[in-house]
């Protein structure tokens, strides 16, 4: 592979169709990406080659205009499954009864809130409603440079936190040109390319270098933020426990960290309900977004009192649709799907499967590098055969195989060489073995 076909991506081109119209597309998908473009303008984003016409799904499945059924392995949203009825059930009745700001009291969103805090670790027990997870990292950075008088904010070299203008700084993987303002550094992610064998304390002393060399500057550190399964850099979960001594590095220097798990959070992970667990530390700020409400927009910030109080004693925090009653309905039923449908479970087990299946199949396919991730948060970076190195063109081409064959799935990392492997959670084992299955066909012909 030459240099430019490895150079870094925008997080939004990997895998995205084609500005000047790629393949042939059938009638009715033409005449919508017609509308689009003339609709939405330079902001459509859609992903294949050939886009698909959504007309219903039902679990872990995706049905078409044309009559196919997709297994989809790339949608985080949905996390209990599409359309679960649990949640639609409770969404409808709660839309049939009242929906409203949130300066009345009802009883959903306080029942919500207890029931969301109860998984959470002392002394994490205030929470404050978001509508998105951009917001969510938003609020975040404002509690910390309030608590902390820093600005300076250390983040991974590929990661995403939203797109407000303060969210869109942190999240270097956004940037088409140029780079993240001075008040942001970038630190590679946590492995051993990167650190050696004792990724912990690498990433620690990573971070201490990023954040002294903002203060040489002039730059006060405010903290630290982190997807807690670093799924834009490519996905990296291991060792569990490594996180803690960043930690350390970033208390020790005054800061505060934001652990963002709209990505790894609600038992995705399969032994835990949020990423940071897996790591037995505990954040000061942890923000949530789209999983929260398989569907439904909302997020969350959890955090301390007194991180709060400070806040609300300089400016106050009102937003008009967080924690609404059909938001909070939609919120209930998510934990109840999660723990009814033992969900957790499902996504430790059926992920380990999915595991033991790729490294099984590594000796047959040259192409299959390492395969990384907790629970049914995956990453399968695809390498050339010659010499390993990282293989984009080759993972854009699999990616598109893979749609031919029913199966959708996304990309990751810097290179945009990394299956990113995160169906909604009631994925079962014959579809596991499905995608599995058409993963070595691929790759071995």
């Amino acid at each position: 592979m030459g240099q430019t076909a490895r150079a870094k991506k925008q997080i939004l081109a990997l895998n995205a169709f084609p500005a000047d119209g790629g393949a042939a597309l059938a009638d009715d998908v033409a005449a919508l990406v017609a509308r689009r473009r003339k609709s939405f303008g330079a902001t459509s984003v859609l992903f294949y080659e050939a886009p698909l016409h959504i007309v219903g799904a039902k679990g872990a499945d995706i049905f078409t205009a044309d009559g196919r059924t997709y297994l989809d392995l790339y949608n985080n949203v949905p996390s209990v499954g599409h359309c679960h009825p649990k949640v639609v059930e409770a969404v409808a009745r709660q839309m049939g009864r009242y929906n409203t700001h949130t300066r009345y009291l009802f009883d959903e969103v306080h029942d919500y809130a207890e029931r969301l805090l109860a998984h959470f670790p002392a002394p994490l027990t205030n929470v404050a409603f978001t509508c998105t997870g951009s917001e969510s990292n938003d609020l975040a950075l404002r509690l910390i440079r309030g608590a902390t008088g820093g600005m300076g904010i250390v983040v991974t070299d590929t990661a995403y936190h939203g797109n407000t203008t303060a969210v869109t700084e942190v999240s270097p993987s956004s940037y088409k040109t140029g780079a993240p303002p001075a008040h942001v550094r970038t630190v590679p992610p946590p492995h051993p390319r990167h650190y050696g064998a004792d990724v912990g304390k690498g990433f620690a002393a990573a971070i201490t270098a990023a954040a002294k060399a903002m203060a040489d500057e002039g730059i006060p550190f405010a903290g630290l933020l982190v997807d807690t399964i670093f799924s834009s850099d490519g996905v990296y979960a291991d060792p569990p426990g490594f996180l803690s001594a960043a930690f350390d590095a970033v208390r020790a220097l005054g800061g505060l960290v934001i652990a963002d798990e709209v990505q790894p959070g609600f038992a995705r992970t399969g032994t835990h309900m949020w990423g940071f667990a897996r790591h037995g530390v505990v954040p000061d700020v942890v923000t949530m977004g789209k999983p929260m409400g398989n569907g439904f927009p909302m997020g969350g910030v959890v955090t301390r009192p007194e991180l709060l109080t400070r806040f609300a004693n300089e400016f106050g925090y009102f937003n008009t649709f967080g924690g609404n009653p059909v938001a909070s309905a939609a919120g209930l039923a998510v934990l109840d799907a999660i723990a009814e449908d033992g969900l957790m479970e499902n996504a430790r087990a059926v992920g380990a499967h999915i595991v033991g299946r790729l490294d099984a199949a590594r000796g047959r396919c040259a192409a299959l590098g390492e395969v990384r991730g907790a629970g049914l948060y995956l990453g399968v970076e695809i390498v050339a055969r010659e010499d390993g190195a990282p293989d984009p063109a080759a993972a854009s081409a699999l990616i598109n195989r893979l749609r031919d064959k029913g199966i959708l799935i996304g990309a990751a990392g810097p290179l945009g060489h990394v299956l990113k492997v995160r169906p909604p959670l009631c994925l079962t084992l014959e579809q596991a073995d499905r995608f599995a299955d058409a993963m070595e066909d691929i790759l071995s012909a």
